[in-house]
Order: structure tokens, then sequence, then C-alpha cells
């Protein structure tokens, strides 16, 4: 079992930045592969990043060069860095842990969920 806390979220302007932290507890964390996901309202849940326990790094092409992901093992936390934001960006930010070496971009993949962080763009 692995349990996710996030946080970072708030309220931002447009082109503004935000960093969004979650802890993991639970299983090893070096073991595992982290992914975030964002719902907007009335849209289903998006991928945005994951980082493998190897540290390989994937990104949604429409977020390459403004979010980045991270993590640090020791501190058992994974970090979504969010630069240049938009409008269009607003929505929960979800962390999520599979236990899959190299997870793909659905939900499915993802065994465990945080709560959700809420992130709001204004223009």
């Amino acid at each position: 079992q692995v349990q996710l806390v996030e946080s970072g979220g708030g309220l931002v302007q447009a082109g503004g930045s935000l960093s969004l932290s979650c802890a993991a507890s639970g299983r090893t964390f070096g073991s595992i592969s982290m992914g975030w996901f964002r719902q907007a309202p009335g849209k289903e849940r998006e991928f945005v990043a994951t980082i493998t326990w190897r540290g390989d790094t994937f990104i949604l092409d429409s977020m390459l060069g403004r979010f980045t992901i991270s993590r640090d093992n020791a501190k058992k936390t994974v970090y979504l860095q969010m630069n240049s934001l938009k409008p269009e960006d607003t929505a929960v930010y979800y962390c999520a842990a599979s236990e899959f070496d190299t997870p793909g971009t659905t939900p499915t993949s993802f065994e465990y969920w945080g709560q959700g962080t809420q992130v709001t763009v204004s223009s």
C-alpha cells in the first residue's frame, strides 16, 4: 500500500509558477514510479507527467518546456514544477503511484492516488 498526499496548489496569475509536492508513505518509495494527472471540471482525468523509479521522465507534449517532474527518494516526495501557467491549466492535480516499471499515460496504469490539490490560474 502507498499513501499519497499532495500540497502546493493555489491561485496564481497567468504566466506565474507553482510547485506541487506529493509525499508518499507505506511502501519503498524508490521502487515505484510516480505520476501527475489533472482533471478540470466536466473533463476526464488527463495525464501530465510521469517519472519512473529509475528517474526516466515523460511529460505531455503540450506541457513540455513549462512543466518539470522530479523526485527525491530520500524524502519520498515527487514534485511538479509548473511555469508559464495558463488559465487552461486550471484543474485539480492528482499524484499517483504505479508498481509498473514504465507506467503508461492512462489512469489505469496507476494503483494509488492522492486526494488532489486545486490549481487555479487567473487570466
